[in-house]
């Protein structure tokens, strides 16, 4: 303010001038509206920080999908349809095949897989032995039988080789199909054992399909082509048609188990062990479906032998189920990382 006063100037502006200075200091924000404004700016930061580390996450994380898919197809195109050769091929060792899992054309525990895996076992003179490495249910008459012919031709050919079965939890149907090749099968005392025979399953739900009104309007050309319809009941020209053919391929089964085990096999009518019964490993042992109660440590240990395993795995699988754990680790502690922040912003 001028000094002295300006004797022109009117009352009214000096008036003017006090009320425009009292609504500037009006509009100024106060304490509390400053730390509003505060909050809501880092609010806004902490968001951008967020989603800039989510977002080099998610880079990473595709990066290394194209490195690890790379990776793998050059280990694809480098070995073609076999593993990299196990290591410890050159010292005498126990060659290791597994058959584990349902025995399927579609699948590692396949004839196809393990016929060459044999092979290879049989083949290397370094491998004293061969050991089956069986826990398996059973599957498909079919593959079984290939790998039961496989195994007691190279048998055959390789004489001084001897061949193990060594059964873990269970050896079972299409499973013991392919031990009986063996020269001697080695179960735990709690495996369970046997199950020799064949089975076909089929439903009939013609009556809850009419209970639900749903008509079957299947059309053939061949009398018999719907046999298994689940639709109609079989009639007994074609249940005596495919009990036949379930007699045959269990009667191939018991010929199989008969030829490998021989007279190891005590008394199998008395006993029922082509029934289907199954029994523990060490009831299989006094009933001669196998013969001595170990395992593969065991086996390991008594031919004093360190173990090589021949399986095939296939490598993409193999990569991709590691690759799995890892992305399924890394977003986990993603999700944990965003769930920590989140809580600590509402606790502020």
């Amino acid at each position: 303010m001028a000094w002295p006063p300006n004797p022109d100037k009117k009352p009214d502006d000096i008036q003017r001038t006090g009320i425009s200075m009292q609504s500037a200091q009006a509009q100024q924000p106060t304490g509390q509206e400053w730390r509003l404004l505060e909050k809501t700016l880092l609010a806004s930061i902490e968001e951008q920080r967020r989603a800039r580390r989510w977002s080099i996450f998610f880079k990473i994380l595709t990066f290394a999908y194209v490195v690890m898919v790379v990776l793998a197809l050059g280990q694809c195109s480098s070995v073609g349809n076999k593993n990299a050769m196990p290591t410890g091929l050159g010292e005498p060792h126990l060659a290791v095949v597994d058959v584990t899992g349902a025995i399927s054309a579609n699948s590692e525990t396949s004839a196809e897989y393990i016929n060459t895996a044999l092979t290879e076992a049989f083949e290397n003179t370094n491998a004293k032995a061969v050991a089956l490495n069986i826990n398996s249910p059973g599957g498909s008459p079919v593959q079984s039988n290939e790998v039961w012919q496989q195994a007691m031709a190279l048998k055959e050919e390789y004489p001084d080789k001897k061949l193990y079965a060594v059964i873990g939890d269970m050896g079972a149907s299409g499973a013991y199909y392919i031990a009986s090749s063996a020269d001697e099968i080695w179960v735990n005392p709690s495996s369970l054992v046997g199950s020799i025979g064949v089975i076909m399953t089929s439903y009939n739900v013609e009556r809850l399909l009419d209970k639900a009104g749903v008509q079957d309007n299947t059309m053939t050309s061949g009398a018999y082509k719907d046999i298994l319809s689940m639709t109609r009941p079989m009639n007994a020209d074609e249940r005596a048609h495919v009990q036949s053919l379930l007699d045959t391929t269990h009667q191939n089964f018991i010929d199989a188990v008969t030829k490998g085990r021989g007279d190891k096999l005590k008394d199998p009518e008395k006993n029922q062990l082509f029934s289907g019964l199954f029994w523990t490993g060490k009831q299989s042992v006094e009933l001669g479906l196998a013969d001595k109660l170990g395992g593969m440590t065991q086996l390991k240990n008594e031919l004093d032998l360190d173990t090589v395993n021949y399986s095939y795995t296939n490598p993409m699988k193999q990569l991709f189920d590691r690759f799995g754990v890892q992305v399924g680790k890394g977003l986990g502690q993603g999700v944990t990382l965003g769930i920590k922040e989140q809580s600590t912003a509402s606790i502020e």
